[in-house]
């Protein structure tokens, strides 16, 4: 088991309650889309689940090990080491060159000389370049990143993560700066890279027609709670506006990528090129 979750709940230190009760378990190799609306708690769970934020109440286990405000700081950072964050405004100094955020991903799995020198002079340049490779970036390899553009940096955060080979994937909003066809190419790259090493992911999209096309299953968050956890085959307009709707109950539009991603998988994919389309 990957993740157990089990009547979980997050209160800040301002008293704000951002999830309440939530019950997940995913197991090892397991690809899974969290949707729901802004504000729902998608962020605050993956945040839960990286150990950025310490469950308030109940209790969590990741990669096989109990965290709980009681964890030490040791087992925090050891833990942390095998899990990849793919953040929407990626928290990489726009100083640095593209080589060296990339290479940040294994700074954790380094000795500290090594993660010392690698600041001064990237100590995997081939490694790096690969992993840029598959984001379409190689090209940027020594350019400094604030003269890359916010898709740009998402994709280095992408190739940070690659690079990282973590055991554990949590993805926030990664491609919300990507034009639509390199939306569901770079979702599509996250889903194979976790399927042929065993990896688990966890992303949250706002595209409900690209999770449901990427992902095998849905969890739909609202208010800090879930609110649904089905197959993306069982994740139809009934649930999807009680997930999305108004609290009076009116319908809403619903966020999505132009139609360009069916929304189904036996749905007509036909304007989907080949080579992009998740299944």
């Amino acid at each position: 088991m990957s993740l157990m979750l089990d009547d979980v709940g997050l209160t800040h230190a301002n008293g704000f309650a951002a999830l309440s009760g939530i019950k997940l378990s995913v197991n090892q190799g397991e690809s899974i889309a969290l949707i729901g609306p802004s504000g729902a708690g998608k962020t605050s769970l993956l945040n839960t689940m990286a150990t950025a934020y310490l469950p308030s109440a109940g209790r969590m286990t990741v990669l096989g090990q109990a965290v709980s405000a009681q964890s030490t700081a040791r087992e925090l950072k050891a833990l942390r080491a095998r899990i990849g964050s793919v953040h929407q405004a990626a928290p990489i100094p726009l100083r640095q060159r593209v080589v060296t955020a990339v290479l940040a991903g294994r700074l954790g799995q380094w000795p500290l000389w090594k993660a010392l020198a690698s600041l001064a002079y990237p100590q995997d340049i081939a490694g790096a370049r690969e992993a840029l490779e598959r984001v379409q970036l190689e090209d940027k390899l020594f350019a400094r990143c604030d003269q890359l553009s916010g898709g740009q940096l998402q994709r280095v955060g992408i190739a940070r993560v690659l690079y990282q080979q973590a055991e554990l994937i949590l993805a926030d909003e990664p491609v919300s700066a990507l034009d639509p066809a390199l939306s569901l190419a770079t979702v599509q790259l996250l889903v194979q890279e976790a399927a042929a090493r065993g990896a688990t992911l966890v992303a949250s999209l706002h595209a409900v027609d690209l999770a449901l096309s990427c992902f095998a299953r849905i969890v739909g968050i609202r208010d800090g709670r879930i609110a649904f956890d089905l197959p993306a085959a069982r994740v139809g307009d009934a649930q999807l506006q009680a997930l999305y709707g108004n609290a009076d109950g009116s319908a809403v539009p619903l966020p999505g990528l132009h139609s360009m991603v069916a929304a189904t998988p036996e749905a007509d994919a036909a304007a989907i090129p080949p080579v992009l389309a998740c299944r």
